[in-house]
């Protein structure tokens, strides 16, 4: 028996965090020095270049490359094996001292990144196995840390050739936990415990919480529900549309059902019900050309116009005030000029998904 929901969405990366969450200021100082220097992270002096720890600095390339904020692929040297890292259009938009929010002060943002962990398409799917089988596959709300790890553990052996020790899975728990669950340092705690805490941005989400188990007093989480008051209705429309473009880039349609519930979908991603789902994609559509929300059998749908992707962005860049328009912002299709080893990237990427080797190679010749 096998289950390909995992292997189809997420690459077996686990464990590459060095057991450090995302901190604040962390993408930021990542995208400033990799574009630049796309060998930064294999740098001697990276800990120097980064103002952090040889392990910070590993965690730091690990989750700049998780919220897609960079790709990897080789050098210039054909002799060489090591792996630079490139940062995308994605992270020059939202990182640059002109971009959208590069110290990360607005929580839309953290949602964000919080989708671009979690989401995947071909060429694109997420470095965070343990955090997509955690949002998007388990079936509980309320859980203990070997729950979890339980979980994880079976997809991943339905899943992948090759298994991490269950281990690994452990480490990735205990950091989905640190990240969005604030918590007290315990008495004789690892150093660091206090840091991750105050300067962990994605607790500020509100997407778990601790509670003790009601018989034996042992920690357990839970995921919470209800409205997020901090999620900005143009992130949830840009998330929705990002998801339907997986399968279409011309105008169509998608059922909000689909949308609050499937796996890989934002509803779940957020953990965010339909009726919020569709009252956020209301106001939106209410001031967006090419956006409604449709009702045809009983069924509510959101229907767009044109290419879904296309769209997405143009939501998005309204939420930031037009990044785009800026003086000398940069079109896609520069910044892959720019850096033409995203193109590679890219194609690498595709070949671990087993795209035949005629198809990697004409990715890579494509200007």
């Amino acid at each position: 028996m096998s289950d390909s929901r995992l292997a189809e969405a997420a690459h077996p990366a686990f464990a590459r965090h060095e057991t450090f969450a995302p901190r604040f200021g962390w993408l930021h100082k990542a995208y400033m020095q990799v574009k630049d220097r796309p060998d930064t992270f294999l740098a001697d002096d990276a800990p120097v270049l980064l103002g952090v720890g040889k392990n910070m600095a590993i965690a730091m390339r690990y989750w700049s490359k998780a919220f897609k904020l960079t790709r990897e692929t080789y050098g210039d040297d054909s002799n060489s094996r090591a792996m630079f890292s490139y940062p995308t259009w994605e992270a020059r938009w939202l990182l640059a001292e002109d971009g959208a929010d590069p110290y990360l002060e607005e929580q839309g943002s953290l949602w964000l990144l919080h989708w671009w962990l979690l989401c995947s398409r071909p060429g694109a799917m997420s470095w965070a196995p343990s955090w997509y089988v955690a949002f998007q596959l388990a079936p509980f709300a309320r859980f203990s840390a070997r729950d979890l790890t339980q979980l994880i553990v079976r997809h991943v052996n339905l899943s992948y050739k090759d298994a991490p020790v269950e281990a690994s899975i452990g480490k990735d728990v205990d950091c989905i936990t640190k990240m969005y669950v604030p918590a007290k340092r315990a008495k004789g705690g690892a150093p660091g415990a206090l840091e991750d805490l105050l300067g962990g941005p994605f607790r500020e989400l509100g997407l778990m919480a601790a509670v003790d188990h009601p018989t034996s007093g042992r920690p357990e989480w839970e995921f919470t529900t209800g409205s997020r008051i901090s999620l900005p209705d143009r992130v949830v429309a840009y998330a929705c549309l990002d998801y339907a473009a997986r399968t279409t880039r011309s105008a169509g349609s998608i059922s909000l059902a689909r949308l609050a519930n499937e796996h890989g979908a934002p509803g779940r991603a957020f953990r965010v019900r339909e009726p919020d789902i569709a009252a956020a994609l209301e106001r939106v559509a209410a001031t967006t050309a090419g956006l409604q929300v449709a009702e045809a059998v009983g069924q509510r749908s959101l229907a767009f116009d044109s290419d879904p992707f296309e769209l997405a962005w143009d939501v998005l860049d309204a939420q930031y005030d037009n990044v785009r328009d800026r003086p000398d912002f940069p079109t896609r299709l520069q910044w892959d000029l720019q850096y033409p080893k995203l193109a590679e990237a890219a194609a690498r990427e595709l070949k671990l998904q087993d795209v035949t080797e005629p198809t990697l190679a004409l990715i890579e010749e494509t200007p």
